[in-house]
């Protein structure tokens, strides 16, 4: 399935649609059912009380007996006749508090569906241009300190070289700002919003070369993606959430807990999987996890599974024997199915600042890495080292994480992303 990374983020509203009538069906067969025993003795007290006034009182006496109707007729009508009112009264009362209740579950499903794509970019812009604060306020308050005193000349664009080499965009992107300003408007007055909007652009070329939607071809099933990265990277996580999305989706998934050294990563991915439904593979503490992947994909094969998530144990990218565990850990993959893993998903996190680009080269040697996913963008002044990453090493980037929630994992967009790094407003990036 082509796009499939864009399409987990779509909810359907087709199946909680679906429940409603469902759940209305047996309440309404419920009251037909005990409508008629109580509508059956309302219809013949009106029959009885047509001819005569009396006798609608005499409708009950007669059930309890013929000598009694005379006595019973001032005191047992008044009784029965408000319980029989109340009764289908308390009957027809809980319909409308019982459905309520499963209206608030796709609530929530349906309101993103009916939501426009330019309403949906803006709360996902919202949130991205909260969660890389850190980094656009500290790149803007350099900026706005560096071009409000006189026109651009060489001075003003070493500070501002300055300010974007501590942001981590790397020394090519530095130079491809600072050559466009000197081209442009040397000598000239410009005005912090002017140089914020040149760095949105720039950044924003870079970025869309490697903007790529995370693709699952239907030809392999299962669908095996390995994810790798370094310690605290966020894996555990970053595939849970892609776990509970592609259940969302309809995907039968299966969850493999690779990282045999860490309990406490089985035990998260054991929770991801009860969550979300999926498929759980797990083995004892410090278990070899080559053979746990290879008993997880013939498991996988047999159960007709559509995606399995494998999760690796964290290890330093200058470790060579834990590297060298990775690489057993794709060729044993390799005996069972020949193409797999057919997705190596890196995670990154932001904060390593630098270092994150000797973790791609590395991991992209051992493991043939074929997308990357940057986490925690939201605890970084730092953000922009994916740009350097981009530029460096030119791998798709198929998400990145603003926050801890399943929503915050969005499927990457580079004039976005560019233009909440540059502290350019939305109204201004949709000018661009």
């Amino acid at each position: 399935m082509a796009g499939f990374f864009r399409k987990l983020f779509r909810r359907k509203q087709a199946e909680p649609e679906r429940a409603k009538p469902d759940q209305a069906e047996p309440q309404r067969e419920e009251l037909e059912q005990a409508e008629p025993e109580q509508a059956e003795p309302q219809r013949e007290e009106p029959e009885q009380a047509q001819p005569e006034p009396a006798e609608p009182a005499q409708a009950k006496p007669e059930q309890a007996g013929p000598e009694q109707q005379v006595e019973a007729e001032p005191r047992v009508e008044v009784e029965p006749a408000p319980r029989v009112e109340t009764e289908p009264e308390m009957q027809v009362e809980p319909e409308p508090r019982s459905e309520p209740e499963p209206q608030p579950e796709p609530q929530p499903v349906s309101e993103p569906e009916e939501a426009s794509p330019a309403e949906e970019k803006r709360g996902f812009f919202g949130r991205l241009r909260h969660g890389l604060t850190k980094t656009s306020s500290r790149l803007s308050s350099g900026i706005a300190g560096i071009f409000t005193r006189r026109k651009l000349d060489e001075e003003m664009l070493q500070e501002l070289e300055d300010i974007l080499i501590q942001a981590d965009l790397g020394l090519r992107m530095t130079d491809r700002i600072i050559e466009r300003l000197r081209r442009e408007r040397f000598d000239k007055s410009i005005s912090p919003r002017e140089v914020r909007a040149v760095m949105a652009e720039e950044i924003a070329k870079v970025l869309k070369q490697v903007e790529q939607p995370f693709e699952m071809d239907a030809a392999h099933r299962p669908f095996v993606v390995l994810v790798v990265g370094v310690n605290g990277s966020g894996k555990t996580t970053t595939i849970g959430k892609l776990a509970a999305i592609a259940r969302r989706e309809g995907h039968k998934v299966m969850l493999v807990a690779g990282d045999t050294f860490r309990a406490a990563a089985v035990e998260q991915l054991k929770i991801w999987a009860q969550r979300s439904g999926a498929l759980f593979e797990a083995r004892d503490t410090g278990a070899d996890a080559a053979a746990l992947a290879y008993d997880a994909l013939e498991k996988a094969r047999a159960e007709e599974v559509d995606v399995v998530f494998m999760d690796t144990a964290g290890r330093l990218q200058n470790r060579k024997e834990l590297m060298d565990e990775l690489a057993k850990i794709v060729r044993v993959m390799k005996k069972v199915m020949a193409d797999a893993p057919h997705a190596v998903l890196l995670v990154l996190d932001a904060t390593t600042g630098q270092n994150a680009l000797n973790q791609v080269k590395v991991f992209r040697e051992v493991a043939d890495v074929t997308g990357l996913v940057m986490t925690k963008l939201d605890g970084t002044a730092r953000g922009g080292i994916l740009v350097a990453i981009a530029e460096q090493h030119g791998l798709p980037v198929h998400a990145i994480g603003v926050g801890e929630g399943i929503d915050d994992l969005q499927p990457f967009d580079a004039q976005a992303f560019a233009a909440a790094i540059a502290g350019v407003d939305e109204q201004e990036e949709s000018r661009t």
